[in-house]
């Protein structure tokens, strides 16, 4: 089967400042896939690159969905929300700026399926965080996109709020959605990612299952996430002084 998403040699410059260089990665339908790693990396500058924000000094990014004009869903973590417009008033706008031919039809079903129909008449502005992430994510959802990405889904959260956005995200994934997130809450990608990338210094250093980057770290499958992280990058960075 052919990966939904393929990113192919990506790099990126700004002036003499490389944020990515070479990036290459595939993603099946249904991965849940985290990007993590240091401040700067450049996790939301992949991340934007692969939703069509921005455009990569070199490389591609490949969409393998056979649909025409089949795009990259998008949920920044900053939410374009209109805090005066209803719930489902926002959907309809960005129904409408998708282009969506049923604009009310889309609208009905995301409120379904983000289990927002009893927000439906509410102001935006008057909801808790957790209810509008939720909203962010319908809007990035509004188009049926096949894959879906994520920037700091649940920053600001409670943990009451991050659980229940979470079990909402395992359910698009489980129902053959592709998710990219990134996060700086590396239990959260232990929590709920199938897949790890790391990313530092705008390459990616590992990629694989978040039980393989424990063993690199020097833990166990019961291990902090976290704490393998950062020893694994530690040993990179030890391993390129000796190198040099």
């Amino acid at each position: 089967m052919s990966p939904v998403l393929s990113v192919r040699a990506v790099s990126k410059r700004y002036g003499e400042l490389e944020a990515l260089k070479n990036v290459s990665f595939d993603v099946d339908a249904g991965g849940l896939v985290a990007i993590i790693g240091p401040n700067g990396a450049g996790k939301t500058t992949l991340l934007s690159i692969i939703v069509g924000t921005q455009t990569p000094s070199a490389g591609s990014i490949e969409l393998n969905v056979g649909e025409v004009g089949s795009r990259v869903g998008w949920a920044p973590q900053s939410p374009a929300l209109y805090s005066k417009l209803s719930v489902a008033e926002n959907l309809e706008l960005f129904a409408h700026l998708e282009g969506l031919p049923d604009a009310r039809a889309a609208v009905e079903r995301m409120l379904d399926q983000t289990g927002l129909r009893e927000r439906a008449s509410e102001r935006v502005g008057r909801l808790s965080g957790g209810n509008r992430q939720r909203v962010n994510v319908a809007l990035g959802l509004i188009g049926d996109p096949p894959v879906l990405a994520l920037d700091e889904p649940s920053a600001a959260l409670d943990p009451a709020q991050r659980d229940r956005l979470w079990s909402f995200i395992a359910g698009l994934a489980e129902a053959g959605r592709t998710v990219v997130f990134s996060t700086h809450n590396v239990a959260e990608a232990q929590r709920n990612a199938d897949r790890v990338i790391v990313l530092a210094e705008g390459e990616i250093v590992f990629d694989g299952t978040p039980s393989s980057l424990l063993a690199k770290g020097g833990e166990d499958d019961a291990g902090d996430l976290e704490r393998a992280l950062v020893s694994f990058l530690a040993q990179l960075s030890d391993s390129d002084a000796l190198s040099r």
